[in-house]
């Protein structure tokens, strides 16, 4: 059955006339007083409302503003416990360290697989009815093979992108001994959870794991079938971008603390810099510098990085409003890096836009424009979410009467 979606005052498609989304530079791109067709759960054509052809179901947004799903390009959802205590004594001035993720593995370890799938359950709704359409997932809570097997096999219940995180820090059992549990890592962890992940990342950074260790947990993970990524200059500066890089990563996430010859290399590459705005306000970590990435032609992605240690949201809307705000990012910028840069980010060409043949991921906003996000901060304004075609929320323009 086809969808006609129409009166939309703002559609952002990111998609220009005779562009091919998701490949080349990509740009923001929106058009207004306009109408969008779903038929087979992608988006068959877009344009002035006026000349829409005819559908099977017609949807009027009473112009407000349609844009695509976000993708959500950095999230650890398998875990149990929380950690709000470390939070607090943040806000009084402990500074954040790296440490603190073994708390999770001890709770994460302990919890049976209908727990953790609970929690991932309520944490993927939770980001479904705020936008979030396409997500990524790590393991990284279990740290050994059995745990971290059974955290990406969890993960792939919910999204085809999935990352094998076994490199997150050691655990407290191969305090002594580096070079065993990166063994362990490279070898017969790898092993059992390649099947299950499309991706391998390491938390490259002082507290865990060095440039050499690093290299190596990426080259085994290529070996096994897995696409790069990491976890980089998080904590101070260090050679993690260098790292990404070099391993020709689809993104290096963080990037709080860059040299020019980081930013040069970003721009040289294809490895997107995945920016990470919740880390930043929930640690009080300077912002990254978004605006010396961009005016450099580096590709930015915004993510929740939602996680029960440094960042416990799963709120792109929330990611936008601080890009805007903390990061001076433009709203068009920021937007684009929460969906179209998301995409990027995963190398995915059939979301983050809303071209002619993209999979049918939109969402309709409670406000004339895609500025609202920003402008109307910790305001919830998703009003519906299509995704593959399908309405997954609450019906359109229910307001509850």
């Amino acid at each position: 059955m086809s969808t006609l979606i129409t009166n939309v005052g703002e559609l952002v498609t990111n998609a220009a006339p005779g562009d091919e989304p998701g490949r080349g530079p990509g740009s923001f791109a929106a058009l207004t007083g306009a109408a969008l067709i779903i038929d087979d759960g992608r988006v068959a054509w877009t344009g002035p409302a006026g000349q829409a052809p005819a559908a099977d179901e017609v949807v009027d947004c009473e112009g407000r503003a349609v844009l695509p799903g976000f993708v959500d390009s950095h999230a650890h959802l398998v875990f149990a416990g929380e950690r709000s205590a470390e939070f607090a004594a943040r806000m009084a001035g402990r500074p954040y360290r790296a440490g603190g993720i073994r708390s999770t593995v001890a709770a994460t370890r302990a919890a049976p697989d209908e727990v953790l799938r609970a929690n991932l359950a309520r944490l993927t709704r939770e980001m479904l009815v705020q936008g979030t359409t396409t997500l990524e997932c790590k393991s990284g809570y279990g740290l050994t093979g059995p745990d971290e097997a059974r955290a990406v096999a969890l993960a792939a219940e919910v999204t085809p992108e999935v990352t094998f995180l076994g490199a997150h820090v050691v655990p407290p059992e191969y305090e002594g001994d580096r070079a065993g549990y990166l063994d362990l890592v490279c070898g017969p962890m790898l092993s059992a959870c390649a099947p299950h992940a499309r991706w391998v990342d390491v938390f490259c950074e002082r507290g865990a794991f060095d440039a050499d260790e690093a290299a190596a947990v990426l080259a085994a993970g290529r070996a096994a079938g897995l696409l790069p990524r990491v976890h980089a200059n998080q904590l101070g500066p260090g050679p993690g971008v260098q790292v990404a890089v070099a391993a020709g990563a689809a993104s290096a996430d963080h990037c709080t603390y860059l040299s020019d010859a980081d930013v040069d290399a970003l721009a040289s590459s294809g490895t997107v810099a995945t920016l990470l705005p919740g880390v930043e306000f929930s640690t009080r970590q300077p912002y990254p510098d978004a605006r010396r990435l961009l005016a450099a032609g580096v590709t930015v992605a915004l993510a929740t990085d939602c996680n029960p240690g440094s960042c416990f949201t799963s709120s792109m809307p929330l990611c936008v409003a601080l890009a805007v705000r903390e990061m001076r990012m433009t709203t068009q910028e920021a937007v684009w890096a929460a969906t179209a840069g998301g995409a990027r980010a995963l190398r995915r060409t059939d979301v983050g836009h809303l071209g002619v043949g993209a999979r049918a991921d939109l969402i309709l906003l409670d406000g004339p424009s895609h500025a609202y996000l920003a402008y109307r901060p910790g305001v919830p304004l998703v009003r519906a979410v299509w995704r593959a075609g399908q309405r997954v929320t609450a019906p359109v323009l229910d307001d509850g009467q």
